[in-house]
C-alpha cells in the first residue's frame, strides 16, 4: 500500500506521516507512532485496555518470524476488517492508538528525568545522626578495648 492510499484510509482521523521501515511503515501523528502497516495488515499501539477491546473485536497481536522464531508484539493490535470500511470507526480506534502512544511517551519522558539508580520518595535515615555506623580509629583497624588492670595480692606481714 502505498503512502497516499494509507492517508486516504485515515482521512476521518487526520493528516497522517508515513515512514517506510523493515518493509512496511510505521504511521505517525503528533510525531509519535500510534500504528504500523506490515504484510497488508494495519496495527494500533494499543494499552490494555484497548488490547482487549481488539481482541474482542477479532484483533490479533503483531507477529514477525525471525530467525525461525515467532515473535509477539503485544503492544501493536490489527485493525478490525470492519474498521477497514468504517471511516468513522478507524478514526476512533486510531484516536486511542494516539493517546496510547501519548501515555507511553509521557511515561518514559518521566522514567528518564528521574535520576539513575534512585527510587521514588525518601528513605528514612539511621538513629544517631547521618550515621549509625561505629566510628573505627585511623587505618581501619577496630578500637581495642582496654586491658583490664591486675589486683595484688595484699602484702602479709
Amino acid at each position: 500500500m502505498d503512502e497516499d492510499a494509507i492517508a486516504d484510509l485515515f482521512a476521518a482521523f487526520g493528516p497522517v506521516a508515513v515512514r517506510r521501515m523493515f518493509g512496511g511503515a510505521g504511521l505517525y501523528a503528533d510525531g509519535l507512532m500510534f500504528a504500523l502497516w506490515a504484510g497488508d495488515s494495519f496495527y494500533l499501539k494499543a494499552d490494555a485496555a484497548l488490547a482487549e477491546d481488539l481482541k474482542g473485536r477479532g484483533s490479533v497481536p503483531f507477529s514477525y518470524v525471525t530467525k525461525g522464531v515467532t515473535r509477539t508484539m503485544g503492544g501493536f493490535w490489527s485493525v478490525p476488517e470492519e474498521a477497514l470500511d468504517d471511516a468513522d470507526d478507524l478514526a476512533a480506534l486510531a484516536r486511542r492508538a494516539l493517546f496510547v502512544a501519548h501515555a507511553a511517551n509521557e511515561a518514559k519522558a518521566k522514567a528518564k528525568a528521574r535520576p539513575a539508580g534512585r527510587a521514588s520518595g525518601n528513605k528514612a535515615k539511621p538513629a544517631g545522626g547521618a550515621s549509625a555506623k561505629k566510628s573505627k580509629p585511623a587505618g581501619g583497624a577496630p578500637a581495642k578495648k582496654p586491658a583490664a588492670k591486675k589486683k595484688s595480692a595484699p602484702a602479709q606481714g
